[in-house]
């Protein structure tokens, strides 16, 4: 079964992020999707994870992802993604750099019933827009 939710995962970036194709996001999330970041949990649901895809593509309009699967057990999956894009919009309080970057995020992704239910996320993207800026 872990195996299955791995791959979900790989899908799941290559559809909604790679191809853009954001009318997949039922697909691999479930109704109620919830993400936890450092200090706040989320309920985002589809329409949230279509709006944050939207969010990103807009300042990253060349965004390219790289998935490593670390871990798989249950209904767990601890994977980390690499994220290569131009900084071209501007992106929470970051104006745009027009700077090549790259960022890190590692997430534990939580399935209900073949979909991801919750992340729990942390990305370096701030600390690397910060450097961005000071170049």
């Amino acid at each position: 079964m872990s195996r299955v939710l791995a791959s979900k995962i790989t899908a799941a970036n290559a559809e909604l992020i790679t191809h853009n194709h954001l009318d997949a996001v039922g697909e691999f999330f479930a109704p109620d999707y919830a993400v936890h970041l450092t200090s706040q949990r989320m309920a985002l649901g589809h329409d949230g994870v279509r709006r944050i895809l939207r969010m990103y593509r807009r300042a990253f309009p060349d965004l390219q992802i790289e998935v490593e699967i670390l871990v798989s057990a249950k209904d767990r999956v601890a994977w980390q993604r690499t994220f290569r894009a131009t900084h071209t919009g501007a992106f929470k309080g970051f104006p745009a750099t027009g700077r090549p970057i790259t960022w890190r995020e590692m997430v534990t992704s939580r399935f209900q019933d073949g979909l991801i239910a919750e992340d729990w996320l942390i990305s370096d993207l701030a600390e690397r827009l910060l450097l961005a800026r000071k170049k």
